[in-house]
């Protein structure tokens, strides 16, 4: 069985921003972002696998019969999404909870490409950058004044959610500096402790020794 290598690539991206990248793998290799999601927010994930064409030096405008299986788990290591897709598609999730969550891809394994080299174009949106709202307006029957209302409203509500985050974070950091300060100061007072008592066994060991040799 082959070992699956995995490379975690964080990438740090505000929330209100959509990241277009490509990478390249190997079979079997496994890639995994990270971002940073406040809770109840859409991300859609849209990708596009192409394999390596030896003979003409680059990568084939498609490549039918390839999949990718795409991971999803939250900041409590839980399973949010977990499936093989097509080669071209799109992936969607919805987040329960705050902070950071990992999406991992990697290729399923053939023999026909076996060895092969991939390249993965992704591009990640969050927020209200997930609406699609020409479909909302046309959907809906919105003039353009009421589509930009609407747009406005998401980019509150999408604000909120992030200053709501930031929040958390801010508490759960200084949860942690203020267990770290107790943590030191406790361990400062077991070093003294120690080396008070080494102190102590040394007198008390040398006046034994000068007593026994009739010293002092």
């Amino acid at each position: 069985m082959k070992s699956i290598k995995l490379s975690f690539l964080p990438l740090l991206l505000m929330i209100n921003l959509s990241s277009a990248l490509y990478f390249h793998i190997a079979e079997g290799e496994r890639k995994c972002f990270i971002e940073e999601i406040p809770d109840d927010t859409t991300v859609i994930v849209n990708y596009k696998v192409q394999l390596y064409d030896p003979r003409s030096g680059g990568f084939m405008p498609s490549t039918p019969g390839i999949g990718m299986h795409v991971e999803v788990r939250d900041p409590n290591d839980r399973i949010v999404l977990s499936r093989v897709y097509s080669s071209e598609g799109m992936i969607s999730f919805t987040s329960t909870i705050p902070g950071e969550h990992v999406i991992c891809m990697y290729s399923n394994s053939t023999s026909w490409f076996s060895g092969s080299q991939l390249r993965v174009h992704l591009d990640i949106q969050v927020g209200e950058h997930a609406v699609d709202y020409a479909n909302v307006a046309q959907k809906d029957k919105l003039t353009e004044l009421q589509l930009r209302i609407r747009q406005l409203l998401d980019q509150v509500h999408q604000i909120t959610k992030e200053q709501s985050y930031q929040r958390h974070r801010e508490e759960r950091f200084r949860q942690t500096s203020e267990s770290t300060n107790q943590r030191v100061l406790w361990w400062s007072l077991l070093q003294t402790g120690v080396l008070v008592g080494i102190g102590y066994w040394q007198m008390t060991h040398l006046k034994s020794f000068f007593e026994a040799k009739k010293l002092v």
